[in-house]
């Protein structure tokens, strides 16, 4: 199936679209493209709110770009690693299952999935800026990221042991 059916399949059922993807089988070069089409679809969702603060602050817009693309897309795939590895203890700790692999696939689907939201949260970030309506749509996504999340290391095997 393509990623966007996906995505939008997530909103209605997670732990199906999580469980297609885990019976594809263990497959790192997957989970890390998924891991990194998130990375960057966060970078560009940076771009409004880049732009703006840039604006504002009569600073140079290209080495903000540059500092997001440091951090989006070289630094914060190595802390979702370590993440996911400490999830995956913490699943194996709540009595699940010892494949390390569906907890990485958990918490990289579940960025990916949740990415429409973080698009409208740049934008909102862009345009309007702080205030009550980007916190709204912060909350939002924070919320949809958590219930994909908690969802897909539901299906890949919490208190399944």
């Amino acid at each position: 199936m393509p990623v966007t059916t996906d995505i939008m399949a997530s909103y209605r059922r997670p732990r199906m679209v999580m469980r297609r993807l885990l019976a594809l089988g263990p497959n790192e070069g997957r989970a890390l493209a998924i891991l990194m089409s998130g990375c960057a679809v966060t970078f560009i969702s940076q771009w409004p709110r880049l732009a703006r603060e840039a604006h504002l602050n009569e600073q140079d817009l290209y080495s903000e770009m540059a500092g997001a693309l440091m951090a989006w897309l070289f630094i914060a795939p190595l802390i979702f690693y370590a993440l996911a590895f400490v999830s995956h203890l913490v699943l194996r700790a709540l009595g699940g299952t010892d494949d390390a692999f569906a907890a990485r696939l958990a918490l990289f689907w579940s960025w990916l999935a949740a990415s429409p939201l973080m698009l409208l949260n740049g934008l909102v970030a862009g345009f309007i800026g702080p205030g009550p309506g980007l916190t709204g749509v912060g909350a939002l996504w924070l919320a949809v990221f958590l219930w994909f999340w908690i969802s897909a290391l539901r299906e890949a095997g919490w208190g399944e042991r």
